[in-house]
């Protein structure tokens, strides 16, 4: 029967292949910055449209863009996933650079595309509803109940990314990340940023969807603390996770990663 490889056993050889298949740098930075922008004007595009189609009725405001997010997730995922891995999301590079699937070095590298790519995204959405370029939301987010609400979205975005890493279900990733995105925009008071960089950028729309810059240290505190949660969970679920699976995140991009059969 065929399982996921116990990885951690052929990690240095692992590792070198991963190194050797993966796509260059800067292709791979590119990714994550398109795919972080068109993220961006997706959340903060759907909240002014909302906003607009919908007025005074939160609940269905929120119903579209939850809808709309989780639907443009799934499609981005699928678009650059297989240059990058379509992290998208600082934490989530962060967190794969210690289970071993990317290096440090091209974790760090993915912030500022990230960052700038989601700020670049708020822009464009703001533009696109003939709205100033850039707006500083004025819309606060922050109290115990968002701070907890953003370590556990954060938390249970990664243990779902790095499950189906693990047990060698990554091709469904798309599906199961925008879904479970879209359903923490309902079961969290924050409404599910559970990523510092979408945290930046929607700093800059003063819409639906934005959250104020004095409200954004205290999510994006939260969503590292829900990193580093997620990592000893992890450790606890799957203790054999290495390199090899976790360079199938969030869907896999080198070509030609080894695997091995067990009985």
């Amino acid at each position: 029967m065929r399982r996921p490889p116990p990885d951690r056993a052929a990690s240095p050889a692992a590792a070198a292949a991963v190194d050797q298949l993966t796509p260059a740098l800067a292709r791979r930075l590119f990714a994550e910055y398109l795919g972080s922008a068109l993220l961006a004007a997706v959340v903060i595009g759907s909240g002014i449209a909302a906003a607009q189609l919908s007025p005074h009725d939160v609940g269905l405001e929120l119903l579209e863009n939850a809808a709309a997010t989780a639907a443009g997730l799934f499609a981005l995922i699928l678009m650059v996933g297989p240059v990058s891995g379509a992290h998208l999301n600082p934490v989530v590079s962060f967190v794969d650079a210690a289970f071993g699937g990317i290096s440090w070095r091209d974790a760090v590298a993915y912030l500022p595309a990230q960052v700038t790519g989601c700020i670049s995204g708020a822009v464009l959405a703001n533009v696109m509803f003939a709205r100033s370029a850039v707006t500083l939301s004025t819309h606060h987010r922050a109290t115990g109940a968002h701070f907890v609400s953003e370590v556990t979205a954060t938390a249970g975005l990664l243990l779902v990314i790095f499950a189906l890493a693990r047990t060698g279900r990554s091709a469904t990733a798309p599906a199961a990340v925008g879904a479970y995105i879209g359903a923490a925009y309902w079961f969290t008071s924050s409404t599910s940023f559970a990523n510092p960089a979408i945290t930046v950028g929607r700093m800059f729309s003063n819409s639906f969807a934005g959250i104020a810059p004095s409200s954004a240290p205290a999510f994006i505190a939260a969503q590292l603390v829900g990193g580093i949660l997620a990592v000893a969970v992890i450790r606890v679920l799957y203790p054999s996770l290495g390199p090899v699976a976790a360079a199938r995140v969030v869907l896999p991009h080198p070509e030609g990663v080894p695997t091995e059969e067990v009985p």
